[in-house]
């Protein structure tokens, strides 16, 4: 089916690009994704779900602008491999994506992060709280939204959509796939970066596409620059999230590790990953949940699949649990925190 809209998706590789990128085909989108590496483009389409890829480099404005020509939507969710170079490149990549809008018409989804909000945001955050971030990666998304915001007062239609920390089935560039567990081998024990008490919130990426989705379907009800929070899955005390492990492989005995800040904070200097994952920590150091309230006014319920279910999909298509056949679609529950 096909609704006769057009989107482009920078970053359709990643996680919640790949994710937006098949929730757009579904809903009958035509979906536009570049590509800087033409000879991986068949393989690279039945992954991600694009219907047509563009050789392109979202650093290049005029890719980005020849790309966007007549779409209706900019996701904006490319980022720079392995958290190199992000002061460098992930401003200018923003403005490639802003220029591309105003050349088209189109409106630029950007789904956020908690990252904007420091320690004295307060436990629970809402769209208007305060934005004082303690790291670099969180300096360079507050000073990309207010690009963005200036954008809206250019006549460019903004949507923001915040979310916890992702995972979900083949991304593997996030704290689920990098610090819990280890793709592509069984689990044979949990790291958990946290302490039991402290809350931590998730955002599983089929629901969190499911939402953006739903927001843009509610377009003509949107403020030109409208930013919403996704609750995803909040797990209220730092252990919901390794009994969901462990119930997904069917072994309640699974060890629990600590995360071993000590060797990220030795070779920080060293490792611009491990640099970044320190700077992080206070996340996992205290609760800050996103209040998905603005969200529900809009929407009436968020997209929310049961956490073993989210968990035993991502565990299937990270390669650590066995792929079943014939199984039935997933089905997703919606409610309202």
């Amino acid at each position: 089916m096909d609704n006769g809209k057009t989107a482009l998706v920078l970053g359709a590789t990643g996680g919640i690009g790949g994710a937006m990128a098949r929730t757009l085909l579904a809903r009958g989108w035509q979906v536009r994704a570049l590509t800087r590496n033409q000879d991986n483009v068949n393989a690279t389409s039945s992954a991600h779900g694009a219907s047509h890829w563009i050789h392109g480099d979202a650093m290049q404005r005029s890719d980005v602008i020849a790309a966007a020509h007549g779409a209706d939507l900019i996701v904006h969710a490319v980022n720079p491999p392995g958290y190199q170079r992000w002061a460098e490149l992930v401003v200018p990549m923003m403005d490639n994506s802003i220029a591309a809008a105003k050349a088209s018409g189109a409106r630029i989804l950007l789904p956020g992060t908690i990252y904007n909000y420091g320690p004295d945001a307060g436990h629970t955050l809402s769209e208007a709280s305060p934005q004082h971030p303690r790291t670099r990666k969180g300096a360079i998304r507050v000073e990309m939204e207010q690009h963005l915001q200036q954008a809206a007062e250019d006549g460019v239609r903004i949507l923001i959509v915040r979310a916890g920390d992702f995972f979900g089935p083949g991304s593997r560039n996030n704290w689920f796939s990098q610090g819990l567990i280890k793709p592509g081998r069984p689990v044979r024990a949990i790291t958990y970066p946290g302490k039991n008490g402290i809350g931590h919130q998730w955002s599983y990426l089929p629901d969190a596409a499911e939402s953006m989705m739903q927001l843009i379907e509610q377009g003509h009800r949107l403020e030109r620059f409208a930013t919403f929070h996704l609750d995803g899955h909040w797990d209220s005390d730092g252990t919901q999230m390794v009994a969901a492990i462990a119930r997904a492989c069917g072994n309640a005995a699974l060890p629990v590790r600590s995360f071993p800040w000590w060797l990220v904070k030795t070779a920080g200097p060293l490792v611009p990953l491990f640099r970044e994952m320190q700077e992080m920590r206070y996340l996992w150091q205290q609760p800050l949940r996103m209040d998905n309230t603005r969200l529900l006014s809009v929407l009436q319920s968020e997209p929310h699949t049961p956490l073993v279910q989210a968990v035993q999909e991502t565990l299937r298509g990270l390669g650590c649990l066995p792929v079943v056949e014939n199984t039935s679609p997933s089905k997703t529950a919606f409610n309202g925190r």
